[in-house]
């Protein structure tokens, strides 16, 4: 909050029971939220005791202070794992991709409608394109099968048997990645569209009397007006990371593929609640937060570095 100084100079006003009194109504507006968030983000916190005990169906029902103290153990029982150096490395390279190929196809998609002349068309066009993100995985997962399978769609457009879903190989990523940036393409477009809304028409138009043509002025002020977006955006999706979802890939995978299509999140359920080791899960759990805030800092400072707008 802001307020006009001495000679038009803004300065930050100091938190003062005026100020507090002032903007009264705002505050009261985001009560509900900040309750919200109490009660469903930070409370729970209280469940990550559960990371360093040992919480199994004979012990869970004992109140958190006589459970038996494991220390680290869970979390070394995890680390130890057979399938946990595979599936941090699949959690990495689908997110990764993801970040990626999904991050340049929303942007050149939102540039693209953004220079569309007919309005009608471009309305059309973004509606259908976001449709797909309120479908469900299940639905997805099934059209998918019937595209990308042995014998499916591709495997007969090309003539030959591709094995793309059937082949022991991180070639399932490409497969999983490609679905995800069909599915949310049109609704992540949506926000840069709705920055692109922002930039000064005068821009364009003086950029164009001095002669640029249109893929000038994409490049040199579509973009750069869209970058602090961007930046936002993907420090983000890096703090994320370890949080791919286990959705899509339960229903994407068989057990041809499951080696390279199992991530962190499916792991902890597997290791944790299916086999009923409670602590375990949490451990896992609390691991990819600490991860996932890690990253969000980095990536923060990087941007800072650099000279970009920080997160925090």
């Amino acid at each position: 909050m802001v307020a006009k100084g001495k000679g038009g100079a803004n300065k930050k006003e100091k938190i003062s029971l005026a100020l507090i009194w002032k903007q009264r109504y705002l505050l009261m507006m985001s009560l509900p939220f900040v309750i919200w968030i109490i009660i469903f983000k930070y409370i729970p916190l209280w469940g990550w005791t559960m990371a360093f005990q040992e919480v199994k169906p004979a012990t869970f029902a004992l109140p958190i202070w006589e459970r038996p103290f494991a220390g680290f153990a869970n979390f070394t029982k995890a680390f130890e794992d057979r399938l946990f150096k595979q599936t941090m490395i699949n959690t990495l390279g689908i997110s990764i991709l993801q970040i990626a190929v999904g991050t340049i196809v929303a942007i050149l998609f939102a540039v693209l409608l953004n220079e569309l002349m007919f309005t009608k068309f471009k309305k059309v066009t973004q509606t259908i394109s976001y449709l797909p993100h309120f479908v469900s995985w299940v639905i997805i997962a099934s059209i998918a099968k019937n595209i990308f399978n042995d014998g499916g769609v591709v495997d007969s457009l090309v003539g030959a048997n591709l094995h793309l879903m059937s082949t022991n190989s991180p070639l399932i990523w490409m497969v999983i990645v490609i679905i995800d940036c069909w599915k949310e393409m049109g609704w992540n477009a949506i926000i840069y569209l709705s920055s692109m809304a922002g930039i000064d028409p005068g821009l364009y138009e003086a950029a164009q009397i001095d002669g640029a043509n249109r893929f000038q002025r994409m490049w040199h002020i579509t973009l750069p007006g869209i970058r602090p977006t961007i930046i936002v955006l993907l420090i983000m999706s890096i703090g994320g990371a370890l949080n791919v979802g286990m959705e899509r890939q339960m229903l994407l995978s068989n057990a041809l593929v499951q080696d390279h299509t199992m991530v962190l999140s499916w792991f902890s359920y597997t290791r944790g609640i299916k086999s009923s080791d409670y602590g375990l899960g949490t451990a896992l759990g609390v691991f990819q937060s600490v991860v996932g805030v890690t990253l969000l800092m980095i990536a923060n400072k990087i941007a800072s570095l650099v000279g970009e707008d920080k997160l925090v």
